[in-house]
């Protein structure tokens, strides 16, 4: 038996996702027998080697029975139903032992290691062609013992590296060194080594790597394969198989290494094989530097993959080598003439690399123009084409790539266009003139301007595509920044923007493998799992601009636009409270949904007077501030709950009957939070800003301040809230502090507190008393209230 070649059985095996045909027809795939099917003679004695499998009484005959097989039929000829004859027949548990056998190195097994091994790993390939094979238990706890074999090479050396132990094979792949080494050649890319490759006598054969991949990939490609994987020591063996050069590792280990770290699981595996991947990222960047101009261009779309998240690493100097090693060689490339086919992947790599440390180790300032000009006429040209023409997958993944390089671009374009004299963001490009940043500004506006043609097209049946929210989000990140260009082309698209966040937001719109392909695509979301309110969150800086401009702001109250915000404002409340009202850190997008109502709120009084959604909103602010008053980390969003409930009240008539319990407790808890702002101390002088309230002062004090106006124009259509300004005790503790320090922060908040102190001297004889008695004392802060004095009668 040690003559026969049992490798064989897997000799012409088919891509794993293709199906395996009927064994009559040959089976559709392109890897399989031009013949196509088996003989009648083959039939027969297959049939009688089944029935031989059937009947075996011990392991030598199934072995003899089995290596016939292998002889007379090749597993390219065995359809699925014959492969589970012989599974049934001899289940996994054989191959299984026959690793394990191979492994330790036996010998009373009747055959050397190798035959063994290659008998094994033969029989659980042409078994794992099968789906519902490859996720059998039993081949799973296979998976360590092949990832050792990878990742270590010929079954001999494993029998000495780890003392005959099979659970210790795939244990050693993971370590391997991946601190900084030298090899024999003095190798190094930006200071770093890479290991040495395996001699070419411990290099494994190359039938039995083909077939360790193929189960490998097989099981890989199963619903949680990648997890099965990834659970059993995945990315260390094969790692450490690229780092020693091991058969198939290049052709097929970073190709099964590209699936582990694709989409969802790409920070959860480099956040714990961060030294490995490094390492590898490491080598493959030497040999994309090293590599013919060809290669290089083929190599760009592999090089991405391997390329950590934003945040990962960000400090190490090893990474940050990396990225200047690949800008290096990336520039003069793009400066030379590309086919299509090759500038996708180039500027998907550059989008990758910008992700990583923005513009610092890009290049020149006029490369960096080249780039943005280059994604900028990719995303004109793939998408002014005529309406109906349907975008290539490969061409909507240079777009996405290319949209991230022009929103790297937009802020400090913007910022630099605006002035001079503004400070660069960090990531900025270096040393920039005003003419580039103009230059760069107008063919953005460009791409912009083919953007919001494209999105024009869109009708509500695309909504849930993946490449329109890529390019809603894009769109979204320039308008947040300039809203002054484009301006007629911008409100004439409200109604899609609109429409759009709407439908998501209300779950209209199916969102199953938006984030998936987000993922893939590289395209990274700060909220975290995709929930249907991403869409309008991209979207609400934009809103917050727009809604204080009057033309665009028409538009959007005919859309019904504070509907949708109060909405959105409702299921994040929801969401909080789910929580426990706890939140780790602010929501930015809350906030900003509330700058947009209270815009609203201050241009168009009768809307707010008329509108439904904001006595929902009242509710809302009701049920919400007497919880956020007591949770300092949403102080902000307090201060805008605080800010939006009392300049609705003022707009508000005095109520004909008894006060309702939810006003009631909205203008409490406004006068416990506006209290709590500043504090006078024990001793005399300035009045500072509370300890709770420092942290985000420049935050909040302009909101705070304009609590307090809107605060007086509460009192004054409402009279009733200043019984309860006394009874919640703001009227004593704000005329205790002003008579107690020297000065209030500045002039602003003077001018604030003053406003709402006249209004309640104006509605309340009582309080009009009790400011007087205070303020005849003549000390303190309130001797500068000229208006006050007036208000109360003390000259």
């Amino acid at each position: 038996m040690a003559d026969v070649d049992v490798t064989a059985l897997v000799s012409s095996q088919p891509p794993v996702k293709e199906e395996q045909g009927g064994g009559g027809e040959g089976g559709g795939g392109s890897e399989r027998d031009a013949g196509g099917g088996l003989t009648d003679v083959q039939r027969e004695v297959l049939e009688r080697c089944l029935h031989a499998l059937k009947q075996a009484q011990n392991d030598s005959h199934t072995l003899a029975a089995l290596l016939l097989i292998t002889r007379l039929c090749p597993a390219s000829q065995l359809d699925k139903p014959t492969l589970r004859r012989i599974f049934e027949a001899v289940g996994l548990n054989l191959p299984a032992r026959l690793l394990v056998t191979a492994i330790r190195g036996s010998e009373n097994s009747g055959l050397p290691p190798q035959e063994l091994l290659s008998l094994g790993t033969a029989l659980l390939a042409a078994l794992s062609t099968d789906p519902d094979m490859a996720c059998h238990p039993q081949l799973l706890t296979t998976i360590p013992l092949l990832l050792g074999i990878i990742a270590n090479g010929p079954v001999n050396q494993q029998s000495s590296n780890t003392d005959s132990d099979p659970a210790n094979v795939a244990k050693s792949a993971g370590e391997g060194k991946t601190s900084k080494q030298k090899g024999d050649d003095d190798s190094e890319v930006n200071g770093v080594s890479t290991s040495q490759e395996a001699s070419p006598s411990s290099k494994l054969d190359k039938a039995i790597a083909a077939d360790c991949y193929q189960i490998l990939t097989a099981v890989c490609a199963l619903p949680r394969g990648p997890d099965q994987l990834l659970s059993r020591g995945a990315i260390p063996a094969l790692c450490q198989a690229v780092q020693q050069n091991q058969t198939f590792s290049h052709e097929r280990g970073l190709a099964l290494l590209g699936c582990l770290l694709a989409g969802k699981n790409k920070d959860k595996v480099w956040s714990k094989h961060t030294a490995e991947l490094l390492t590898l990222l490491v080598r493959l960047s030497k040999d994309f530097c090293q590599a013919t101009d060809q290669t290089k261009l083929d190599m760009c779309a592999q090089l991405a993959q391997f390329l950590p998240p934003v945040g990962v690493a960000a400090e190490s100097e090893e990474l940050k080598g990396v990225v200047a090693c690949v800008w290096g060689v990336l520039r003069p490339m793009l400066q030379a003439k590309l086919t299509p086919k090759h500038i996708g992947p180039m500027l998907v790599l550059s989008a990758c690399l910008l992700d990583l440390y923005g513009w610092e180790f890009v290049g020149p300032p006029k490369f960096c123009c080249l780039l943005v000009n280059r994604a900028c006429v990719e995303v004109r040209m793939g998408l002014e084409e005529p309406p109906g023409n349907e975008l290539s997958r490969e061409l909507q993944h240079t777009l996405t790539g290319c949209y991230r390089i022009m929103e790297a671009a937009i802020e400090q374009a913007c910022c630099l266009a605006v002035s001079q004299t503004t400070a660069p963001p960090h990531s900025s490009i270096p040393s920039i003139s005003l003419q580039q940043s103009r230059q760069v500004l107008g063919v953005l506006e460009e791409a912009f301007s083919a953007l919001m043609y494209h999105l024009q097209q869109v009708d509500q049946s695309r909504y849930g595509d993946p490449f329109i929210f890529a390019t809603f989000r894009s769109l979204c990140s320039w308008l947040a920044e300039e809203t002054l260009c484009l301006k007629e082309e911008v409100t004439g698209l409200l109604p899609f923007l609109i429409g759009y966040s709407r439908s998501h937001l209300q779950g209209e719109s199916p969102e199953h493998g938006l984030s998936d392909w987000m993922s893939e695509m590289s395209v990274r979301e700060e909220t975290g799992a995709w929930t249907g309110k991403e869409a309008l969150r991209y979207l609400l800086p934009a809103l917050c601009h727009l809604s204080a401009e009057e033309g665009p702001r028409k538009v959007l109250l005919t859309l019904d636009t504070p509907a949708m915000l109060v909405d959105f404002l409702s299921q994040c409340w929801t969401s909080l409270k789910g929580k426990g009202g706890v939140a780790s850190a602010r929501d930015p997008s809350m906030e900003t949904a509330c700058s947009a109502l209270l815009n609203f709120t201050v241009t168009e009084p009768e809307r707010v007077r008329k509108d439904p959604c904001f006595r929902t909103l009242e509710a809302l602010l009701g049920d919400a501030l007497p919880v956020l008053v007591h949770k300092p980390l949403l102080l902000v969003l307090a201060a805008n709950y605080c800010t939006l409930g009392l300049m609705i009240g003022r707009l508000k008539s005095v109520p004909s009957g008894s006060v309702e319990a939810g006003q009631r407790r909205l203008f409490s808890s406004a006068l416990r939070f506006l209290r709590s702002a500043l504090d006078s101390g024990s001793s005399p002088g300035p009045v500072k800003v509370s300890l709770s309230w420092e942290e985000s002062w420049d935050d909040v004090a302009e909101l705070w301040r304009l609590c307090l106006q809107a605060l007086g124009g509460c009192v004054r259509v409402q009279p009733w809230i200043t019984s309860l300004v006394r009874e919640e005790g703001w009227l004593k503790h704000t005329l205790t502090m002003l008579s107690q320090c020297s000065a209030l922060p500045d002039q602003h908040t003077q001018g604030a507190l003053e406003e709402a102190l006249c209004a309640m001297a104006d509605q309340c004889p009582v309080c009009k008393a009790e400011i007087g008695d205070v303020m005849r004392k003549d000390k303190g802060a309130l001797i500068c209230m000229r208006n006050l004095k007036k208000s109360v009668g003390v000259k």
